[in-house]
């Protein structure tokens, strides 16, 4: 079943993700709102994409109750993409009440509104593969959730279970979108994939934290399409990611190599940048999503080398 070509859909939050799921939605011709807590920002990621003009950003601030309603009554969205958030397990040590408020009471927030107003919107939340335990396996959805401190991981955690408790016990239209390492040139340049790509393309040093850590890289444009696919099957949780995991360490050397340089003379190991809650391997079991979006042949194609070249060639 296709998307109406009049569909309404919002998306919670103007980040780097947003900005390529409105890109995707934007092809099937529905009326994109993407909602921001603030309208005077410029918006570079949605210009750089060339869909600036093609969506309509609305001011919201998730933990606005009122407002919320307000814009759902308005305008009766079918879809909301919930990818609003503070993101950074560093930053949340530093900013917990946000962390919290942005990641879970934002989400309880509409959840709240769509069950009040008896809605049959379809709400998707994203979340994070840091929430599970992995026992150095893939993560799948059968995973116990990790036990920490950190606020982050924290606020997704009860931000999954808020959305599996509303799905199952008020029957709202509600799915959990779990998320690994996605990249695109839009990507922040202080996350490790496109600091060394850049780095060995101005043949400058770089600081690196553990090498040993094996992670689970897609490319983001990539994933958001599936993502899309997921609102048109019945509710549930999804987990989204290559499959396939690569080390820190090779994933530099295969960058550094591209431009035939050796990566140990370019790479200065600092230990700031090591974190006590960093798991050794996070690989996305994405056998469940492949086999649930099989109607779409939906599959990720872009990782290790690909990936590499694609992000490349994208500088």
């Amino acid at each position: 079943m296709k998307l109406k070509k009049k569909d309404t859909i919002l998306i919670v939050g103007s980040g780097v993700l947003g900005a390529y799921l409105a890109k995707e939605l934007i092809n099937n011709k529905n009326k994109i709102l993407v909602s921001s807590r603030s309208l005077k920002k410029k918006f570079h990621n949605y210009q750089k994409l060339g869909i600036h003009s093609k969506v309509n950003f609305i001011k919201l601030d998730v933990l606005n109750k009122s407002k919320i309603k307000n814009i759902i009554l308005k305008f009766k969205p079918n879809y909301i993409y919930y990818f609003a958030g503070q993101s950074s397990l560093v930053k949340s040590y530093h900013d917990k009440k946000n962390t919290i408020e942005s990641n879970f009471t934002g989400a309880k927030n509409f959840l709240e509104i769509i069950h009040q107003e008896k809605l049959k919107i379809k709400f998707l939340k994203a979340n994070s593969g840091y929430i599970f335990k992995n026992n150095l396996k893939k993560i799948n959805l059968n995973c116990k959730f990790i036990r920490t401190k950190n606020p982050y991981i924290h606020s997704q955690i009860k931000a999954f279970k808020i959305i599996k408790y509303y799905r199952e016990y008020y029957k709202i239209n509600c799915y959990n979108i779990i998320l690994f390492n996605m990249e695109s040139p839009l990507r922040n340049k202080n996350f490790i994939f496109l600091k060394a790509c850049i780095g060995a393309k101005k043949k400058k040093q770089i600081k690196v934290g553990n090498l040993n850590v094996v992670r689970d890289f897609s490319w983001a444009p990539e994933i958001m399409k599936g993502v899309k696919h997921a609102s048109k099957i019945k509710p549930c949780d999804l987990i989204f990611g290559s499959g396939v995991g690569i080390s820190i360490k090779n994933l530099i050397k295969r960058i550094f190599i591209h431009y035939h340089l050796d990566y140990k003379k370019f790479i200065i190991i600092d230990k700031d940048f090591f974190r006590k809650e960093d798991k050794k391997i996070m690989i996305a079991d994405i056998s469940q999503t492949i086999k649930k979006l099989k109607k779409f042949n939906w599959k990720p194609k872009i990782y290790r080398d690909r990936l590499v070249r694609k992000m490349i060639n994208s500088l």
